[in-house]
C-alpha cells in the first residue's frame, strides 16, 4: 500500500513503489519515479525524470531534480540540493525567458547506500559513489568514490567509511600496496588499492 498525505502532490504519471510514503506538501512530478518503501519527507520535490530507487529516504525539503538518479538504500537529508544545469540562466542572450528547449539538463547519481547530510549541495554532473558519506553542508564539485568521507566547500575527502556509516580505522596491515581498513562497529574489513576501497570479503 502506498500512503499519501492529503497535502503532498503526486502529479499523475508519476511512479510511487508500493510500501512508500509521500508526506506533508511534498511534491512528485509527472515522470518521477519513486521505488518500493521509500519515504519522501514533508515539503520534498521530486522532478520529472529523476528516478529513486527501493529503501531510499529523501528527507524533508530536500531538492531532487530531473535527471537525478539515485539508487536503492540512499539517504538524502533534509534540504539537500542536487543541481541540473551547468550554465544556469533565466533568460536567453536575447532577453526572451529560457524553456525546457533552451538548456540540456545534466544530473547527479547517488550509488546504493549513500549518504547524503542536510544541507549538502551536489553540483551536476557528479557521481556520488556507492556507501559513501557526504558531510552536513557540504558542496560537492567533483565525484566522490564509492566508502569515501567528505566534507567542506569544496568538499573533499577526509577518510572512510563502512557500510554501517561508522568511520573506518586502520587496522595495521599493509602488502603489496594495499592498506586494510576495520569498521569498528561491525569487525568488517576493508581493503584499499590505489585509491579506492572494498570489502575485504568480495
Amino acid at each position: 500500500m502506498v500512503r499519501i498525505h492529503p497535502t503532498a502532490e503526486v502529479e499523475d504519471g508519476a511512479e510511487v513503489g508500493e510500501g512508500s510514503v509521500v508526506w506533508q506538501y511534498a511534491h512528485v512530478r509527472a515522470g518521477a519515479v519513486v521505488g518500493r518503501e521509500c519515504v519522501v519527507g514533508r515539503g520534498a520535490y521530486v522532478g520529472p525524470g529523476a528516478r529513486i530507487g527501493d529503501r531510499c529516504k529523501i528527507q524533508n525539503y530536500a531538492l531532487v531534480y530531473e535527471p537525478t538518479v539515485i539508487e536503492e538504500g540512499a539517504f538524502v537529508g533534509p534540504s539537500v540540493v542536487f543541481t541540473n544545469d551547468l550554465n544556469p540562466r533565466a533568460v536567453t542572450p536575447a532577453g526572451e525567458l529560457k524553456t525546457a528547449d533552451d538548456w540540456d539538463a545534466v544530473g547527479v547519481s547517488v550509488g546504493r547506500g549513500a549518504s547524503i547530510g542536510a544541507r549538502a549541495v551536489c553540483v551536476a554532473p557528479t557521481r556520488i559513489g556507492a556507501w559513501s558519506t557526504v558531510a552536513a553542508g557540504a558542496v560537492v564539485v567533483k565525484d566522490v568514490p564509492d566508502y569515501a568521507l567528505v566534507a567542506g566547500v569544496p568538499a573533499r575527502q577526509l577518510g572512510w567509511v563502512g557500510e554501517a556509516g561508522y568511520r573506518l580505522k586502520p587496522d595495521g596491515a599493509e602488502s603489496g600496496g594495499e592498506s586494510v581498513w576495520l569498521c569498528p562497529a561491525t569487525g568488517l574489513r576493508y581493503i584499499e588499492r590505489q585509491g579506492r576501497l572494498r570489502r575485504a570479503d568480495a
